[in-house]
């Protein structure tokens, strides 16, 4: 088996010269009068973050990242060979930490979990510990690129269970959103007897069913929709009139999308930062965040036109693997009872797509529910202490998912 070997973050300069470059030579549109962000990204908000882009020095932000412990391996998937992945990985120096598998989405990378290891890393006894292990999914970030059609849901969610089992860790737990929200979900269907419980932070799931879900249906029916769950509603209809373009393009065209965002940094700037804008809770990025976060796609191993290829694949891909009761890796079948892996569920009001609570616990055993004031898509990043909150209750003492991994309780004595 191969062993993980030290990663350091380390583009060539010829390519941050070619970026320069390139950014000195871009030709930008006009815009319309009284345009804002409703149209897209405003022209005098990408002009200020070229100029910025320009004069930013990636190296200060190599160094910043490179604080952190990465490493590589490589993982051999069924029918795709060996793949080198990429992965932050923070071990505690508790003996008995629970080893937390943390998956990221698009437009997202590893980068969203380094805010939530400092304090995953404190260990004063009265809260649990964690091993944490944070892969770049393949496509993305500084893990190797796929050059064969089909690498959908089954096989990211075979990578990340892989490299589990090379750490060491059989048994363990996971959190997501976004493309976590679905890798996750597949890992529990594929690796139930692994996967012991996944925290979730975008929540997808189906009305209730008197069929299936006869209880909940009937809560859910007799229940008047709240203040919260009426504005969620308004904010999951406005996503999908008006901020799913995206997803529609990379789900059917991606290789069309693809050349612009290999091309130009500019493209690549707007089509990103426009989703950290709008999916977030009115966060405060600072240009060095947005240029960090940008330019990890632009500098990815793959390029920075593969990553949002995972939309064709996965809405393109028969279900080719099943779980031991046949259940292949649909959409319908994620969305369903995951049988033995308990869940924590947050809502935050400001979520792609929100669903009545009622609906999430639909999903499975249940065991931890979070309703935020604040907090957007990207959770880890905008309010990494409550997200951490949310594990630490989840998996400690007195919570419903503790003490699911024998002799990994997040208590035990320090090494």
């Amino acid at each position: 088996m191969p062993s993980p070997k030290p990663f350091t973050v380390d583009i060539p300069q010829s390519k941050i010269d070619i970026l320069k470059q390139k950014l000195s030579l871009a030709e930008f549109p006009d815009q319309l009068e009284g345009a804002a962000w409703e149209l897209g990204c405003p022209l005098d908000e990408i002009k200020r973050l070229v100029v910025t882009w320009k004069q930013w020095d990636w190296r200060q932000a190599e160094k910043t990242l490179n604080e952190h412990p990465h490493f590589h391996t490589d993982i051999e998937v069924d029918g795709f060979g060996g793949l080198d992945i990429h992965f932050v990985h923070q071990r505690s120096e508790v003996t008995g930490a629970i080893p937390l598998l943390f998956l990221h989405g698009w437009p997202g990378s590893f980068i969203e979990v380094l805010k939530i290891l400092p304090l995953l890393a404190q260990h004063d006894g009265s809260s649990p510990a964690f091993h944490v292990v944070a892969p770049s999914l393949p496509n993305f970030g500084f893990s190797q690129g796929v050059s064969k059609r089909g690498f959908a849901l089954a096989q990211y969610a075979e990578t990340c269970h892989k490299l589990m089992l090379q750490l060491g860790y059989n048994d363990y737990v996971t959190q997501g959103g976004d493309w976590g929200f679905w890798i996750t979900r597949s890992i529990g269907m594929l690796y139930p007897h692994s996967c012991k419980a996944s925290h979730l932070n975008m929540i997808y799931s189906k009305a209730p069913s008197y069929s299936h879900n006869p209880l909940l249906a009937l809560q859910h029916s007799i229940t008047p929709y709240s203040e919260r769950d009426k504005k969620e509603l308004e904010r999951t209809e406005w996503f999908r009139k008006e901020g799913r373009g995206y997803n529609v393009l990379q789900s059917t065209k991606p290789q069309t999308v693809t050349y612009a965002l290999q091309d130009s940094p500019v493209a690549l700037l707007a089509w990103i930062y426009e989703k950290l804008h709008d999916w977030s809770d009115a966060y405060p990025w600072t240009d060095d965040e947005i240029l960090t976060w940008i330019s990890i796609y632009q500098f990815s191993r793959a390029g920075p036109g593969a990553a949002h290829r995972i939309y064709y694949e996965v809405m393109h891909t028969a279900a080719d693997k099943a779980n031991d009761q046949g259940e292949g890796l649909t959409y319908e079948n994620l969305l369903g009872h995951t049988r033995s892996v308990k869940l924590g569920l947050t809502y935050n009001p400001v979520e792609l797509e929100m669903m009545p609570k009622t609906w999430g616990r639909t999903l499975g055993d249940v065991v931890h529910e979070a309703e935020n004031e604040r907090g957007g898509h990207f959770y880890a990043h905008e309010y990494p202490d409550l997200l951490v909150r949310d594990v630490r209750a989840m998996f400690g003492k007195g919570g419903g998912a503790y003490g699911l991994i024998v002799g990994k309780d997040g208590y035990e004595s320090r090494s």
